[in-house]
C-alpha cells in the first residue's frame, strides 16, 4: 500500500491531480490509500473518487456509523492513537473497519516519529479483522514491533524520512528488509 496524504497541514500533502498521476503509474498489486483528517464524507468522497483510491484511511473522530457508509464505496481503515483515552475494545465498533494504531501526539496528526503502545496495540488484535501498527516504526525497531504485536501489517512514514515528507530511498529498503526478516523469523518459529 502507498498512503497519499490529503491533510492540508501535513509536509506530506499531496494535491488531487499529483495523486492521479500517481495512482496511475503504481504498479499492478500496489493499492493506493488516500489519508484524510477530519474530512466530511463527502470531501472524502469527493477526493477518493477523483483519485480513484478505492481505500481510505481515516483520523480524527469518525463514528462507527460514519466509517459504515464510508466502507459501502471503499476499504476503510480506521486510525486511532494510543493516548490513555484510547480502550482497545472500543476498536471493535469498527467492524467493518481495518484497525490502525497510532502514536499519540496532542496537535499532530500521524508522522510524528513517536512510538505507538505496543502492548495496546496487541490487545487490540483479537478485536481487528486488520490490525495495522504504526506509529514510530523505523528498520531499527520493526522486527521488534512485529515480534510483539504481531500485526497483520505495519505503517511507516517519517521513519523512512531524511526530512518530513521526504523520503529516503535506502531507509525504505532497509526498513522493508527489516520487515522481510522479522517474517522469516516468525514463520521460522510456528515450524
Amino acid at each position: 500500500m502507498v498512503g497519499l496524504n490529503f491533510y492540508p497541514r501535513s509536509p506530506r500533502y499531496v494535491e488531487r491531480k499529483v495523486a492521479r498521476q500517481i495512482v496511475e503509474a503504481m504498479p499492478h498489486g500496489v493499492q493506493a490509500v488516500g489519508v484524510f483528517v477530519d474530512a466530511t464524507v463527502e470531501e472524502i468522497r469527493s477526493i477518493a473518487n477523483a483519485v480513484r483510491v478505492l481505500c481510505v484511511q481515516v483520523h480524527g473522530d469518525f463514528s462507527p456509523e460514519t466509517c459504515r457508509e464510508l466502507a459501502r464505496e471503499f476499504r476503510v481503515i480506521r486510525a486511532f492513537r494510543t493516548d490513555r483515552r484510547f480502550q482497545p475494545k472500543e476498536t471493535a465498533l469498527f467492524s467493518e473497519c481495518d484497525v490502525l494504531v497510532d502514536a499519540h501526539h496532542p496537535i499532530l496528526r500521524g508522522g510524528t516519529g513517536l512510538t505507538s503502545d505496543w502492548p495496546a496495540a496487541r490487545a487490540t488484535l483479537p478485536r481487528a479483522r486488520f490490525l495495522i501498527l504504526s506509529g514510530g516504526l523505523n528498520a531499527q525497531n520493526v522486527g521488534q514491533a512485529i515480534a510483539a504485536v504481531t500485526p497483520h501489517a505495519v505503517d511507516v512514514c517519517s521513519g523512512v524520512e531524511s526530512t518530513p515528507g521526504i523520503k529516503d530511498h535506502r531507509a525504505i529498503k532497509d526498513f522493508v528488509t527489516a520487515v522481510r526478516l522479522a517474517e522469516r523469523s516468525a514463520a521460522d518459529s510456528c515450524s
